[in-house]
């Protein structure tokens, strides 16, 4: 059997989250259009009958540091590239820019195969471009494999998963077959209600948004999750919330039924609207809301 960890990664979109919940059949990574949806890493167990695969799913890497958040990021991102048995570029689509330089800049110090999975083949309709371009990239860099996929449709990723189980190293399974993460259902309840943020607002305040969960506690099928929505700003509050509490209800009951649908019980879900200025910019803040390097 063949078994060990497989990392992907890609510039901020490229569809790293996508790509793990269709690779796992399963719902872990929250996902959206836009950018930095991805915070932590996030480990995605497929066992199968060749083994067992431990996708490591990772915020985007991107050149700019700015604030505290994107070193954090950056520093998740990066710390996945050590140790692992195999790295999967993800690129968006047919576009390769300085971003990609910058990330196959990194990749050239990677003691693992690398695999390249050209994603999002179903957005462009001449197939014919394809070619010229992945001749084109297979000259920048040693790539074990060359693959072109759609996450969002399972384009081709049963060959993908044929050039995993292939390069993986032989080794007995690390976890039950049955698990398929190694994270925590609150971790995954913070998450949900970030997804559902997100995608319920504008394009600036998501980045200025985390959630941190208070209380989770089961009571036969009823589990009460009691969360904490942290913005930086007095106005963000006001946007988050809406008029007569409009936003904050929406994602509330959206929130709920996706969680009671990840946890398979009834959920009684009380969300409060909450400020901490510049927490995203600020080290000891972020670590205090759960962003650490470790799982």
């Amino acid at each position: 059997m063949n078994t060990g960890y497989v990392a992907l990664i890609g510039c901020p979109n490229a569809g790293k989250s996508t790509l793990l919940n269709h690779l796992i059949g399963q719902k872990l990574s929250i996902t959206s259009r836009k950018p930095q949806t991805t915070r932590h890493r996030i480990h995605g167990i497929k066992t199968a009958e060749w083994g067992q695969a431990i996708y490591v799913d990772t915020p985007g890497l991107h050149s700019g540091e700015k604030r505290a958040i994107n070193r954090y990021l950056n520093r998740t991102a990066d710390s996945v590239l050590l140790g692992v048995d195999i790295v999967v570029l993800l690129l968006d689509s047919l576009h390769w820019n300085a971003e990609n330089e910058w990330l196959l800049g990194k990749l050239k110090a990677v003691d693992c195969p690398v695999i390249l999975a050209v994603n999002k083949i179903d957005t462009f309709a001449d197939k014919d471009v394809m070619l010229p371009f992945l001749d084109e990239v297979s000259r920048k860099f040693p790539f074990a494999e060359i693959v072109p996929i759609s996450a969002l449709r399972g384009t081709n990723l049963a060959q993908l998963e044929e050039c995993i189980a292939k390069l993986l190293p032989e080794g007995e399974p690390i976890y039950p077959p049955d698990q398929i993460t190694d994270r925590p259902e609150r971790f995954f309840a913070s998450e949900i209600i970030r997804e559902k943020l997100i995608r319920a607002l504008g394009q600036e305040v998501p980045h200025a948004i985390t959630v941190q969960i208070e209380q989770f506690q089961e009571e036969g099928n009823l589990t009460r999750i009691h969360a904490v929505i942290w913005v930086e700003r007095d106005g963000q509050k006001a946007i988050v919330i809406g008029k007569n509490g409009a936003v904050l209800k929406k994602v509330g009951q959206r929130a709920r039924l996706d969680l009671e649908t990840f946890l398979e019980r009834k959920v009684y879900l009380d969300l409060w609207v909450k400020v901490k200025k510049g927490w995203s910019d600020n080290e000891k803040a972020l670590l205090s809301l759960g962003y650490t390097d470790s799982v």
